[in-house]
């Protein structure tokens, strides 16, 4: 039986634990939080009052925390991209007699992710201090310029890709949120200290499949891992584009401007890998063949390899003015 035939088996196989899977890391519906939670409510009559409120508690934030704000906006709100990729892996069906269990844990970890750029979007809106058209023109470019993930059409990959992804998004909005309730901003601290809850809960589920996955075909699974591993992790913000700008142009600085700010780091990329590779048991994976006993050493080495080369790596201090973001109340 050839690989791609394993791995759509081996998804099949654990397809029945997917109704298990929602119920235990999504939340309902009607339990969980939506957006208008945490805005201004238009129907009240201080509803202007509020809204000056955040515009005047936004003036405290500096302006690398903003481009961050706005990068993750952005990201968040790319989310037909992510969708669109996921439904399109093997195993996962969403059409007609065929439609599983899969095509339904995506349908509803989308739903839960929808809510993410719906309450930043329309923060930074009333914040006044982001130029929305530009932060709009980047949202459409990173829809419609896709990306390649490194992934193809296999779950396994694909599977690796998230569990990462996720974690590297809950670090982010976690400490973001801790900034800005650091500079006073206890509103948009809750709000993305809860958006890094969601991220939190969604990182676990797909860290579970990759174990699930483990148990039933544990050479296939390490050697995606591996693969990966080679390619790096290319986070979803790796493509953004400002406008006028090709693809991918505005990430370098982005990059840069979250690692000064210490949001997101190469120690941060190096630790979730240590804890995949704690959390898999790597070490105690048993029936691998000889490519994957490869892979394994591989993995197992590569966090004092990332170690050594974070070690020497160098970020410019400067800022770079983003066209989405103000600086000190004025737009640039």
């Amino acid at each position: 039986m050839s690989n791609k035939n394993v791995r759509i088996e081996v998804m099949k196989s654990i397809e029945d634990k997917v109704d298990g899977f929602i119920d235990q890391y999504l939340i309902p519906i009607q339990d969980i939080w939506q957006p208008t939670d945490f805005l201004p409510d238009t129907q009240s009559e201080g509803f202007m009052d509020h809204v000056n409120q955040i515009r005047e508690e936004a003036k405290e934030l500096g302006y690398d925390l903003w481009v961050t704000l706005v990068a993750d906006t952005i990201t968040e709100e790319a989310l037909p991209t992510y969708e669109s990729w996921l439904m399109d892996v093997e195993g996962i069906d969403q059409h007609g007699e065929n439609k599983n269990g899969w095509s339904k844990w995506v349908r509803h970890w989308t739903a839960e992710e929808n809510r993410h750029g719906d309450v930043l979007n329309k923060y930074l809106y009333l914040s006044g201090r982001v130029n929305m058209r530009e932060m709009e023109i980047t949202t459409q470019h990173l829809i419609a310029d896709g990306f390649d993930i490194g992934t193809d059409r296999d779950p396994y990959k694909n599977f690796v890709y998230t569990t990462f992804q996720e974690l590297a998004t809950n670090i982010s909005h976690k400490r973001v949120g801790q900034m800005c309730k650091k500079g006073g901003n206890s509103l948009l601290g809750k709000m993305c200290t809860i958006i890094a809850g969601d991220e939190m809960r969604h990182h676990l589920a797909y860290r579970e499949f990759v174990k699930v996955i483990f148990e039933n075909d544990p050479s296939q699974m390490m050697l995606a891992f591996a693969d990966m591993m080679k390619k790096k992790i290319v986070m979803p913000a790796h493509f953004l584009r400002e406008s006028g700008g090709s693809i991918g142009t505005a990430f370098e600085t982005f990059s840069n401007c979250a690692q000064r700010l210490g949001v997101y780091t190469a120690q941060d990329y190096i630790d979730i890998l240590k804890k995949l590779n704690a959390y898999w048991e790597l070490d105690n994976v048993r029936g691998l063949n000889d490519d994957a006993e490869r892979a394994r050493d591989y993995l197992m080495k590569l966090p004092d390899r990332l170690q050594r080369i974070a070690s020497r790596m160098k970020f410019p201090e400067e800022e770079y003015r983003f066209k989405w973001v103000e600086a000190n109340g004025r737009m640039v």
